[in-house]
Formats: C-alpha cells, sequence, structure tokens
C-alpha cells in the first residue's frame, strides 16, 4: 500500500538528488533514510555505518549454508 506525504520542498530536493546518485527512485530513498534514523533511535549504541552494513545484509540474498559429513 502507498500513502501520500507532504514534505518540504528543500527535502525532496535533496532526496531527488541523493537517489540518483544511489539508483533509487525518490521514494525508496526517503524509506532507506527513514530505516537508517529508525535503526539509529533503536540501536544508539551502533554507528550510522554499521546501520547501513546491517540493512544491506538483511537485503542480500544469501545461499543457505548446509553442513556436510566428511568435509
Amino acid at each position: 500500500m502507498s500513502i501520500s506525504v507532504r514534505i518540504n520542498d528543500d527535502f525532496y530536493q535533496e532526496a531527488k538528488s541523493q537517489a540518483k546518485a544511489e539508483l533509487r527512485s525518490i521514494p525508496n530513498q526517503i524509506e532507506y533514510w527513514a530505516r537508517i534514523g529508525k535503526t539509529a533511535m533503536e540501536n544508539p549504541e551502533l554507528s550510522i555505518e554499521a546501520i547501513k552494513e546491517l540493512l544491506v545484509a538483511k537485503h542480500q540474498e544469501v545461499e543457505p549454508f548446509e553442513f556436510r559429513d566428511g568435509e
């Protein structure tokens, strides 16, 4: 579901510029920033870089690891 939200024009332009640089849509850029901010507030002991790495890792597709006997 999508919902319209009003934001400041300057913030929109900043999101537009950053979205272009990071190959995201403007809504996805704003959502990305919101996730970083939310995670930072929930985990004040983590650096922003650590939070970014966690978010990237969370969304990467990883093959499940299988244990094999004798290897």
